[in-house]
């Protein structure tokens, strides 16, 4: 079935992209043009809602959820995506902002957002089904579109969309584990690195001055105080003289 296909393509994204979501959302759209019948091209952005505290249905919702970032198998449906954020008008920004499906039969029959419409025909969005979910925080829409009315059934397509949209958000929360993996092996390589300059400054100190090693640490902490500095600068700086001075010998 082309959903599990579709899912098993998606699940192999987390893998193949080195850890980039811009390139999972665009790998994830192209998937879906290249999967789901009907679907003539696909787009799939991640929002964050500004105001996160507020959730009075009475309160105007626009302008307050922004574009983090998306993807759009074709530059057509690009434009009318930028076209439907900077307006406020069109399926994709309704449903991140009303948190629920939205279904197009045929745009050209549509009267929700009157100024959308010949946009969208000029783009060849004809009709279309957005489904948003969460995303840690943020909001994960995930829309097929069809440049022909009448194409896309909710009642086959919506259940799908969710599955799959469950999928694209596993992927990215694996994507922000490794990132987050990726970060702290390097905060310990840094702290490593460090460790081992102020070790060998000391070690300079203790054999020029007889100090002991606590003697010698303290004596760069008073160093890098005096002068707005961090220890591992003023060890770097001993080291670089006292190579300078055995260059010279």
């Amino acid at each position: 079935m082309w959903v599990e296909r579709l899912a098993r393509g998606i699940g192999e994204l987390a893998q193949i992209v080195d850890g980039a979501r811009d390139r999972v959302l665009d790998q994830v759209s192209q998937l879906m043009v290249r999967h789901v019948p009907e679907c003539s091209a696909a787009l799939v952005v991640v929002w964050r809602d500004t105001h996160p505290e507020e959730r009075d249905p009475s309160v105007d919702f626009k302008g307050r959820h922004v574009v983090v970032d998306y993807a759009a198998s074709h530059s057509d449906l690009a434009t009318a995506f930028e076209y439907q954020y900077e307006t406020g008008q069109g399926p994709t920004v309704q449903a991140v902002r009303e948190r629920h499906t939205v279904v197009v039969a045929d745009i050209l029959r549509d009267e929700r957002w009157p100024e959308y419409p010949s946009m969208a025909v000029q783009c060849g969005d004809h009709s279309s089904i957005t489904y948003p979910c969460d995303l840690d925080g943020e909001i994960l829409t995930l829309g097929v579109h069809s440049c022909r009315g009448n194409r896309l059934s909710p009642d086959t397509m919506v259940l799908p969309l969710a599955m799959l949209a469950e999928h694209v958000v596993t992927t990215l929360r694996s994507l922000g584990r490794d990132a987050d993996a990726l970060r702290e092996a390097v905060h310990m390589r840094r702290a490593m690195s460090a460790r081992t300059v102020i070790d060998q400054a000391k070690g300079i100190l203790m054999h020029a001055r007889g100090l002991t090693s606590q003697q010698a640490f303290e004596e760069l902490r008073k160093v890098a105080q005096r002068n707005g500095m961090k220890v591992t600068d003023v060890a770097q700086q001993l080291m670089a003289e006292q190579a300078l001075s055995n260059g010279r010998r």
